[in-house]
């Protein structure tokens, strides 16, 4: 009787598993970057540099480059590690800033501050900056709107100063006369503006006022609680950076709003 014998099986892991792996790891990483947060601020350059780094990577035998030769490689070989990264940091870092240096407006509610997909909001509480009816800056709130300009300082975005009321209407025979909430919302956020500009030596480029009246409520209109939140003049540190006049297509024209207001 004939004997059957086994063919000896190669021992180890199949050659097509190590292309099979590799290329899972990079898809992965691909995938990645397209859903991330990041995938909004990566430029076109850097989005280039990323997919040549996949180039020559899928094979059986020897591979390409995993990095390209270049900036990429500069940023520690890590997809992720992208100049939006950079920002994204010095944002926090100015957040966690702003907290420490306004502690005391913080814990007294003269300042709120929150964050939201525009920026950062500083908000000063109408009643404690300025008279009812006023545009004046209060002369004892002006230190707080030093420690705001600090902040605003120590990162190169644009920032917009916006200016809200409540429903109430004004009374254009008082003593300031606006005619409207408009008017005085208008000229609550110019001043702050120029503020910054005179008193705080912020480049007035970076800056712009807007007036919402009583329009863009962030509480109730009928409490008197809910009115004095919505008194206020929010200064919004945008987080689009304010782009180097050598960067304009057009030099010679002056581009100094972000692109949400420049559009």
């Amino acid at each position: 009787m004939a004997i059957m014998f086994k063919k000896s099986e190669k021992k180890g892991t199949p050659a097509w598993m190590v292309s099979m792996g590799d290329m899972n790891n990079l898809l992965m990483c691909f995938f990645i970057v397209l859903m991330g947060e990041e995938v909004t601020t990566i430029g076109k350059e850097d989005f280039s540099m990323i997919l040549s780094s996949f180039r020559g990577n899928v094979g059986v035998m020897e591979g390409g480059k995993s990095i390209s030769k270049g900036r990429l490689a500069d940023l520690g070989q890590n997809i992720l590690s992208l100049p939006s990264t950079e920002r994204k940091k010095a944002y926090s870092r100015v957040f966690k800033y702003a907290q420490e240096i306004l502690k005391p407006e913080l814990l007294m509610r003269t300042v709120r501050m929150r964050e939201d997909e525009r920026g950062l909001i500083i908000s000063l509480a109408s009643d404690a900056f300025f008279d009812q009816g006023s545009a004046a800056i209060l002369k004892d709130t002006k230190p707080i709107l030093k420690k705001i300009s600090k902040i605003i300082k120590e990162i190169p975005n644009y920032v917009r100063v916006e200016g809200h009321t409540d429903s109430v209407p004004v009374r254009p025979e008082a003593k300031h006369g606006y005619d409207s909430n408009w008017e005085l919302s208008a000229a609550r956020s110019v001043n702050v503006l120029r503020f910054f500009a005179d008193d705080g030596d912020i480049p007035q480029k970076r800056m712009s006022a807007v007036a919402f009246g009583q329009f863009r409520p962030v509480d109730t209109n009928n409490t008197p609680e809910g009115r004095a939140y919505n008194r206020r003049v929010d200064i919004v540190i945008l987080k689009e950076r304010e782009v180097p006049e050598d960067k304009y297509e057009h030099p010679e024209i002056s581009r100094p709003l972000p692109d949400e207001e420049w559009k």
